[in-house]
């Protein structure tokens, strides 16, 4: 009789891989173990790898769960196998997560967050505007009146944007955008609209980057995006100690939601019941030019 620890040997698109410690508890009190985490991997994998194909992958592993030892891993490993796509990018030799098979070796390795850069690997362009809302206290109220107020305000300048969970306490907001501008014009953007948020509502939300000098008040984040720099994938699980998953939102359900609603137990059924939320982002035809916003910043100067 196989013991529970016995090492599963799969494959996948036509790679053997062996799965390791199988029944490893990798979030304890949520119930999820590394096989359990790689199901639902495979489950989310057709939206989860539309995000992460081509792009800088940094993952943070946890060999033991949750709760022990883990790190940062951009370069790797040696061991890898040579059929994991990899970008040379400055010092480091990052791979690509572009198929179902690399994800699973990765999730083998105990990689339990994926963070991808806000380009591709083969071009140092944004693909989208993104703006992070990390609050300073641990109450999400103030997370969805921010969103809502930055919805408006992309609504006045007729910008198409997706909502998502962080998967920890905040949320990200995406718009997709022609890949024609440079970080600098972005963050000129995302530095105006943010400001003008702040302007509007000083009680509610601030630019200051120390979290010691925030008091309360929610951070907004247009700094994050630039070349290199990563962020939550969506669908990537986060290290919660409720298996929480960054999940994509409509609009009209943000009122109505809390971060920890969205789990590796509940996201794979959400996932069929409504599709996948973040596809308006990978829509070519619906990206926005930021060319209105940039000539009339340009004219402020």
């Amino acid at each position: 009789m196989p013991t529970e620890t016995c090492d599963l040997v799969v494959t996948i698109e036509g790679k053997e891989l062996t799965i390791t410690n199988p029944t490893k508890p990798l979030w304890p009190e949520a119930n999820v173990t590394k096989m359990d985490y790689i199901r639902y991997l495979l489950e989310v994998a057709t939206p989860f790898l539309a995000y992460t194909q081509n792009r800088l992958l940094t993952v943070i592993r946890y060999p033991h769960g949750i709760h022990d030892k883990h790190f940062y891993q951009k370069n790797l490993p040696d061991y890898a196998p040579d059929w994991i796509a990899t970008k040379q990018w400055e010092n480091s030799l990052y791979p690509l997560c572009n198929d179902v098979a690399t994800m699973v070796w990765m999730a083998n390795q105990a990689a339990l967050e994926w963070h991808v850069s806000f380009h591709l690997a083969s071009d140092e362009r944004p693909t989208e505007l993104v703006f992070d809302l990390d609050p300073s206290t641990p109450d999400f109220p103030p997370v969805i009146e921010t969103a809502l107020l930055l919805k408006e305000l992309l609504d006045d300048l007729q910008l198409p944007a997706v909502p998502k969970t962080s998967g920890a306490t905040g949320l990200q907001i995406y718009i997709p955008i022609q890949p024609r501008y440079t970080f600098e014009q972005t963050r000129m953007v995302g530095q105006f609209m943010a400001t003008y948020l702040a302007e509007k509502r000083p009680d509610l939300i601030t630019l200051e980057r120390l979290v010691k000098n925030r008091g309360t008040k929610l951070y907004i984040d247009y700094l994050q995006p630039w070349r290199g720099k990563t962020l939550t994938a969506p669908y990537s699980t986060r290290a919660r100690r409720e298996a929480t998953v960054s999940t994509p939102l409509l609009w009209e359900e943000l009122p109505h939601i809390h971060p920890t609603d969205f789990t590796v137990h509940t996201v794979p059924a959400r996932l069929k019941q409504r599709g996948d939320l973040f596809a308006p982002v990978h829509d070519q035809r619906r990206r926005a030019s930021l060319d209105p916003i940039l000539s009339f910043l340009q004219r402020k100067r």
